[in-house]
C-alpha cells in the first residue's frame, strides 16, 4: 500500500500553470466497478455455496473471515485482474473491496491476507474439491430457468505450463513444456462454463475421458433428465470407449476424426471430381461434401463419418467428422454443428488468459483444482455483468478485458458517513449510462 506522507510532485506546465500532483485525495478506488461484480455474486450464491462444501474447524466465536468471506473476496479480486493471492495485499484494505465483500469502508476491519487464502485454497480435502467441482455444474444448470430440450457441450483441453514440480504436471513432447492439460468444458451457445478439471500434462485416454464425461453426465441428468445433451469434441476425444458409452447412454456426440488411407480411399470418388472441377474452373476454392460408413479396427460397429473436401491452389485438403446422429446432411453435421465447436477456443482464452486460470501454482493438485474452481466462478461473475448488457451496446458482445477496462476499473470516491455510505464515481466516465442501469438490473431481489 502507498504511504501516505508521500511528497506532492509535478507535472509539465500547461498554459503557463504549475501542476502538482499528490497521493491525497482520500478514499478512492481504482476498482469502482467490482459493486457490480459484488451485485452478480451476491444473485448467484457461488461464495455461499461452495463456503458450505468445506469443513471449517475454526471456533466461531474467534473467526475473522469467514469461508464464504475468504473465496468471496479471491473471486472478486480475479475478476478485477488480480490472478494470484499475493495480489490481496492491496486490495485488503481497498474501500471498493471492503464494500463489495460487505465491510465498512472506513470503520469496518480489512479483508484476508494472502496467508489467509492461500491456507484456504489448500485446505479441501479430496471429497470437498470433488463436491465444489460438482457445484460449478449444479451452477451451470441453476443457470437455466427450465431445463432446456437440448445442449450441445464442448469439451477440450488447454495447455497450462508449469514451472516447478507441481503435482500432476508432466513433460508434453508435443509442446516440448512441463505443464498441465485441463480439461475444459462449455456450453458454447451460451458462453456457460460447466466444469474445468486439472489433469496431467498427457494426452486424455480414452478410458480417461470416459470417466470425465459419465460423471459430468450424470451429474447433470440429476437435474435435467430430459435434456438431450450432445458432446463436441476434435480428434483427441473420438475415442471408441468414448463413442460407445455415448451410444450406450443416449448421448450424442460429433468428433473430429484423423483420417487415414483407409478413409480416403472410401471418399476418393468426390475428391477427384473436386480435384477436377478446381482445375477446370481455375477457381480460387471447390468444396464438397460427403458421408459414408466406416469402422476402425478398434471400433466394436460402423459408425457414420462425414467428410469436407476442398481444393485450393494449395492442394487437396480433407477433414473429418464421426458422429452417432442420424439426420442432417454432411455439409450440415460439419459446418452448422462441428464447426461452431471453433468458439469453445475463445471461450477457453476468456478463462485462461483473461482471467489468469493458468496460475495453478500451488504444490498440491487439489489446490491447484481449487484454483480452477475459484477462477470459473470469478468467469461466472464477467459472463454475468455482460449478459445484462442489451445487444445493441457494443459492449454486449466485449471480451473480459475490455469488460474490466470499461465497467470495473472506474475510480471511485467512497465517503463514510453516520448513517450511510456514499459512493462517487468519475462525472467524466464514458460508460455511466450504461454502469447505472447495470446496477439497478443487477441489484439481488429482497433485502
Amino acid at each position: 500500500m502507498l504511504d501516505d506522507n508521500l511528497l506532492p510532485f509535478s507535472f509539465p506546465t500547461v498554459e503557463r500553470k504549475k501542476v502538482t500532483a499528490a497521493f491525497d485525495g482520500g478514499r478512492i478506488t481504482s476498482d469502482g466497478g467490482v459493486m457490480l461484480l459484488a451485485a452478480v455474486e451476491k444473485k448467484l450464491g457461488i461464495a455461499e455455496r461452495l463456503a458450505s462444501l468445506i469443513a471449517d474447524p475454526r471456533n466461531p466465536l474467534l473467526v475473522t473471515h469467514p469461508v464464504a468471506d475468504i473465496l468471496r473476496a479471491r473471486m472478486l479480486a480475479i475478476a478485477c485482474g488480480y490472478e494470484d493471492a499475493d495480489d490481496l495485499d492491496h486490495p485488503r484494505s481497498d474501500p471498493g473491496f471492503k464494500l463489495a465483500c460487505g465491510r465498512l469502508p472506513d470503520s469496518g476491519s480489512d479483508l484476508c491476507s494472502q496467508p489467509t487464502v492461500s491456507r484456504w485454497e489448500n485446505t479441501p480435502s479430496l471429497r470437498e474439491v470433488i463436491r465444489m467441482t460438482y457445484a460449478m455444474i449444479d451452477t451451470y444448470c441453476a443457470s437455466y430457468t427450465q431445463a432446456p430440450r437440448a445442449v450441445t457441450l464442448d469439451v477440450d483441453d488447454t495447455l497450462d505450463v508449469v514451472h516447478g514440480h507441481q503435482q500432476l504436471s508432466l513433460f508434453n513432447a508435443h509442446y516440448d513444456e512441463r505443464c498441465f492439460l485441463p480439461i475444459h468444458v462449455y456450453d458454447t451457445a451460451t458462453s456457460r462454463p460447466v466444469a474445468v478439471l486439472l489433469r496431467t500434462g498427457t494426452t486424455p485416454s480414452g478410458v480417461e475421458v470416459r470417466g470425465h464425461l459419465r460423471r459430468m453426465v450424470r451429474r447433470i441428468r440429476s437435474q435435467w433428465p430430459d435434456t438431450q445433451l450432445t458432446i463436441r469434441g476434435d480428434g483427441h476425444y473420438s475415442r471408441p470407449e468414448v463413442m460407445a458409452w455415448c451410444e450406450a447412454n443416449g448421448v450424442d456426440y460429433i468428433f473430429g476424426l484423423p483420417g487415414n488411407a483407409v478413409l480416403d480411399r472410401l471418399v476418393e470418388p468426390v475428391a477427384d471430381d473436386v480435384r477436377v472441377r478446381r482445375a477446370g474452373t481455375q477457381v480460387a476454392v471447390v468444396r464438397r461434401y460427403c458421408e459414408t460408413r466406416y469402422s476402425a479396427k478398434s471400433w466394436r460397429c460402423e459408425r457414420r463419418v462425414a467428410g469436407r473436401i476442398e481444393a485450393t491452389t494449395q492442394g487437396l485438403d480433407i477433414r473429418y467428422v464421426v458422429t452417432n446422429i442420424t439426420a442432417g446432411s454432411a455439409q450440415w453435421l460439419y459446418d452448422s454443428l462441428y464447426c461452431p465447436r471453433g468458439q469453445a477456443e475463445n471461450l477457453i482464452k476468456l478463462h485462461k488468459t483473461q482471467l489468469a486460470s493458468d496460475r495453478t501454482s500451488c504444490r498440491s493438485a487439489l489446490a491447484n483444482q481449487v484454483r480452477l474452481v475459484l477462477h470459473t466462478g470469478a468467469y461466472w461473475l464477467m459472463l454475468k455483468v455482460r449478459d445484462a448488457i442489451p445487444r445493441p451496446q457494443p459492449l454486449a458482445a466485449a471480451e473480459f478485458t475490455t469488460l474490466r477496462m470499461r465497467l470495473i476499473k472506474i475510480a471511485a470516491r467512497i465517503v463514510e458517513t453516520a448513517s450511510r455510505v456514499r459512493v462517487a464515481f468519475a462525472a467524466a466516465h464514458p460508460e455511466a449510462a450504461l454502469f447505472a442501469s447495470l446496477a439497478r438490473c443487477l441489484q439481488p431481489a429482497g433485502p
